[in-house]
């Protein structure tokens, strides 16, 4: 299973977000799955990277030329494949096309962006792929409680919350993707709230 992971660039986060997102990275690619990412050298981006070269996995890059051109970013110079892009957008539809299933690890504006769209993209039935928070350390409990009031308040009038799952045992997050099976719900039915 190619697994597209998101989360955050900074190389300033704690030590601990890096070292569980490396052996969960680990584990995956010692299962046989491969990765596909923002390219990114740091942050738990790097710490995905890292993990998968550890465990024997393939590591595909996407990140767009600018990054390179302008240093936005280091790029992990660990990549099998590296795919240059002409945009940010560009970048994540060759993410979201190549892969089968989404994590998405602490973060920040970039990190929720790209768990916004994805979600946003399964709403409209535009894939039926496997997506997943890494809830490390209590990261995103917020984000649960928001999403559960949103729901509450009617702004979103299907059960969000149903079509992605929260972990923080990396054990049964695998398990999870493992043994995912798409739902068959019709995206205008969960639009509508049926």
């Amino acid at each position: 299973m190619k697994i597209c992971i998101f989360g955050a660039a900074s190389s300033h986060i704690d030590k601990i977000y890096i070292e569980k997102v490396e052996a969960l990275s680990e584990q995956l690619a010692k299962r046989g799955h491969s990765l596909v990412f923002g390219a990114g050298a740091t942050g738990l981006m790097g710490a995905a990277a890292r993990g998968f070269k550890r465990g024997g996995g393939f590591v595909h890059g996407v990140i767009p030329d600018f990054f390179r051109e302008e240093k936005v970013e280091l790029i992990y110079d660990g990549c099998d494949k590296i795919t240059y892009t002409d945009t940010m957008s560009t970048r994540k539809k060759v993410m979201e096309d190549e892969c089968d299933a989404f994590i998405i690890t602490p973060g920040g504006i970039g990190t929720f962006e790209e768990f916004f769209e994805v979600l946003t993209l399964k709403q409209l039935g535009r894939h039926n792929k496997a997506i997943v928070i890494y809830n490390l350390e209590n990261y995103y409990d917020n984000l649960e409680k928001f999403m559960e009031e949103v729901t509450e308040r009617k702004f979103i009038t299907f059960k969000c919350y149903e079509m992605y799952s929260y972990f923080d045992d990396a054990e049964k997050l695998i398990e999870y993707l493992e043994n995912y099976k798409p739902t068959e719900t019709p995206w205008q039915k969960l639009k509508i709230g049926d």
